[in-house]
């Protein structure tokens, strides 16, 4: 996403997903192989394993534009590296407390498990997560935030 973007409409909200590579990664490889229709302003990053998202990726997304955000793994006792999606989910936890601190409404965050024969289910998280964004309008706070990460003001240890 470019610094140099704005969002003009309602119906333009950008969504970023991280997700994991083994479970909901494979879950939107089959939904686009499906042919499963569902929106199309979704950015996929993947990673080996939620539990290796350092949540100020998250910020970052805010800071550089993003209006949600999808965190999405293996379902609980399916995560290939044992126990990361438990981490987390407990990370999560910790960080809805952040959110609150920065005025990020939580609800702009759709924290979910899909596993790879759920394309379906990718699908649909991705359209009603859209929906909500929408109905929450542009997060039009990204450049405060934006600030406040390059001032350093905003500066959190990763933890367990």
């Amino acid at each position: 996403m470019s610094n140099n973007e704005e969002i003009t409409t309602k119906t333009d909200v950008k969504v970023v997903a991280f997700v994991c590579n083994w479970c909901t990664y494979a879950g939107a490889d089959l939904t686009g192989t499906s042919r499963i229709k569902y929106a199309s302003n979704v950015r996929i990053i993947r990673f080996p394993c939620t539990g290796r998202i350092d949540f100020m990726l998250l910020m970052k997304a805010f800071a550089k534009g993003a209006d949600g955000i999808i965190v999405s793994g293996c379902h609980p006792n399916d995560c290939h590296y044992t126990s990361g999606n438990y981490h987390a989910k407990r990370r999560w936890m910790v960080f809805r407390t952040l959110l609150d601190f920065v005025g990020i409404d939580i609800a702009r965050i759709n924290f979910t498990w899909v596993s790879a024969a759920e394309g379906a289910k990718w699908a649909e998280v991705v359209n009603s997560t859209v929906e909500n964004i929408k109905k929450l309008g542009p997060y039009t706070n990204y450049k405060a935030l934006a600030k406040m990460m390059e001032s350093g003001s905003l500066k959190i240890e990763a933890g367990n």
